[in-house]
């Protein structure tokens, strides 16, 4: 039987640098974290070939004595922690004080730091297990690493990594992760002597856009909540500008980048209603926590962490997100910045303007609730739909109004869209889907409150059905009650509809039933009340909606108008595409080369 020996010190650090660096990006992360806890606030990443054969970082941090440059390449020797206590409240990015001797045991590796108020530089070199003493070297300030020949002692090692490309967008992404959570430091990223990135010192959100792009930062809902121990802000992208991968989801705790399947779960069924079929959501968001309440410590890459109270912090972030992606469409962004309100000659006409042309009694949209319609502000007179022939009539006060960011209906396109102005440009809406929206909104809260309004059919429905539906029909009469229906069994193959929703009395009631039936047979009624719930709703609210093709009058569609404003999410329909965009005038006057 073999002997039980120690390893050597060597082969016991390639052990370690194994599960901490894994390939360029790995080593990186951990010298990018060792400048940030150096107080730098300049940085420069400096890469040959993806990395591999060079990472080069340069700081205008703290440095290192010439007494602890030794020291620092040692396994287990650190300035961040001294004692049990420290190690259940870190505050800083590294920690173990393993890094630097992984890295060295499989490279060519070079050290040289400056302190304050020396005279010069030194700097110290290790291969293997040959270690150069300290001497003088030429730096301005800070600390300098070089990284030479990743894994050229350990061939079979090398092999598995990638391409240049490809280990250049691993390191690509490490420095965004670093440069995301630390917006107060000047970031530099150059790659075989090209510049790739350079990020200036700047506010959080500036550097959230600089790095995920203007798009993301103008178009992104802002997130701000706090609680008595905890602090959840940044950004997340709207619904509609989800994405088809998870490349642009960024969670930081105490500035440290994390991957928890916890923060990830929270984030998900805050989308949930919302984000449509198979698309990810984008977001830079920072969570504060004290300290103590985080583990850091689970993970030798550190990306893992494990929190005291799992249960409390799910449902913050999963409100605080919600609470963002419910703002109705007056504060929502959108893509143009605002333009200050124009004025126009009026349109050589005189009178008023017409509406498309009508096929449904005017006071459709309302009685798709079951109420009289809403008192909502009529179209201004006079300004949207053609103008007056005064030359110098200017858009109204209430136009500029923010009370109304989607403006007021000029008309239908189609039958489908509706087209509104307001004081940046043109509105367009899809009305279907807007109206899907604000009936699925209502009818959830109407269930929440056992609230939804029951209308008797003065002439019932009668359907014919299989033994199936008659069976879930004579199982769920309470369920169906809740959800606003009274359905009764005439014979073994025919039912009868005696009562609806109220906001859906006007729809195909034999196709409401036959769907209302099905999901209730496929999911069971205690599903269909609970985890299905919004499934079901959203199929209600899909039959109600206004369908294409239905012309409205200009009151029903700046009373649909007014509902999207004071109805959460009603910046996407149920299946989380959107329901309206915005024009401005500024586009609109490049489409037609005004000015030029």
């Amino acid at each position: 039987m073999p002997t039980i020996k120690p390893l050597p010190e060597l082969l016991i650090n390639q052990i370690a640098a194994g599960e901490v660096v894994e390939r360029p990006a790995s080593a990186l992360k951990e010298i990018l974290e060792n400048s940030i806890d150096a107080g730098a606030k300049k940085i420069t990443v400096q890469l040959q070939q993806g990395g591999v054969k060079q990472i080069r970082v340069t700081d205008d941090g703290s440095g290192i004595a010439k007494d602890e440059l030794l020291l620092a390449l040692t396994r287990h020797s650190t300035s961040k922690i001294s004692t049990l206590e420290d190690l259940h409240r870190i505050t800083s990015l590294g920690f173990r004080g393993e890094a630097l001797a992984s890295i060295a045991a499989v490279s060519r590796l070079t050290l040289t730091s400056r302190q304050a108020g020396q005279n010069h530089a030194w700097q110290i070199g290790i291969e293997g297990k040959a270690v150069s003493q300290p001497e003088p070297a030429a730096l301005a300030g800070g600390t300098m690493l070089d990284v030479n020949d990743m894994y050229f002692n350990i061939p079979a090692r090398r092999k598995f990594l990638k391409s240049e490309a490809t280990e250049f967008a691993h390191c690509d992404e490490t420095f965004k992760r670093l440069a995301l959570s630390q917006a107060g430091i000047e970031f530099v990223l150059q790659h075989n002597g090209t510049v790739r990135r350079l990020l200036r010192a700047t506010s959080s959100t500036q550097r959230i856009a600089a790095v995920l792009g203007e798009e993301f930062g103008q178009t992104a809902a802002p997130v701000d909540e706090q609680s008595a121990d905890m602090r959840l802000h940044g950004l997340v992208a709207l619904p509609a500008y989800a994405r088809s991968s998870r490349d642009a989801q960024y969670f930081f705790v105490n500035n440290r980048f994390v991957s928890d399947k916890l923060i990830s779960h929270a984030l998900r069924e805050a989308y949930r209603d919302v984000l449509h079929l198979d698309k990810h959501p984008a977001f830079a968001l920072f969570l504060e926590i004290d300290p103590e309440s985080v583990d850091v410590n689970v993970h030798p890459t550190k990306t893992e962490v494990r929190f005291r109270e799992a249960r409390a912090l799910h449902q913050f972030i999963f409100h605080a997100i919600n609470k963002a992606l419910a703002t109705p469409s007056r504060t929502m962004n959108t893509a143009e910045p605002e333009q200050p309100a124009r004025s126009f000659p009026a349109y050589p006409k005189t009178g008023q303007a017409q509406s498309a042309p009508v096929s449904q009694p005017g006071s459709f949209y309302g009685t798709l609730f079951g109420v009289e319609p809403r008192a909502y502000p009529a179209t201004p007179a006079n300004t949207f739909a053609v103008q007056t022939a005064e030359p110098d009539q200017t858009i109204t006060a209430q136009e500029k109004s923010d009370n109304h960011p989607l403006g007021f209906a000029l008309g239908q396109l189609h039958g489908v869209y509706i087209l509104a102005q307001n004081a940046r440009g043109l509105v367009v809406v899809d009305m279907h889907a807007a109206h899907e929206r604000i009936m699925y909104e209502q009818l959830k809260q109407a269930l929440d409150q056992h609230e939804i309004a029951m209308q008797p059919l003065l002439i019932p429905v009668v359907l014919h059905a299989d033994s199936l539906e008659v069976a879930v029909v004579e199982e769920n009469h309470s369920t169906l009650e809740q959800l606003g229906f009274d359905i009764a069994i005439l014979s073994p193959a025919t039912l009868t509809v005696r009562a609806v929703p109220a906001s859906l009395k006007d729809t195909d009631i034999a196709q409401l039933a036959r769907d209302i039936l099905r999901e209730i047979r496929e999911y069971g009624a205690s599903q269909i009340l609970t985890a299905q719930r919004n499934e079901i709703l959203a199929t209600m609210a899909c039959h109600g909606a206004v369908r294409a093709n239905r012309r409205l009058t200009l009151e029903e569609m700046n009373a649909l108008l007014r509902d999207m404003e004071q109805t959460e999410r009603s910046g996407q329909c149920n299946h989380g595409r959107p329901t309206w965009f915005e024009t401005s005038l500024a586009e609109l006057d490049k489409l037609f080369m005004r000015g030029k």
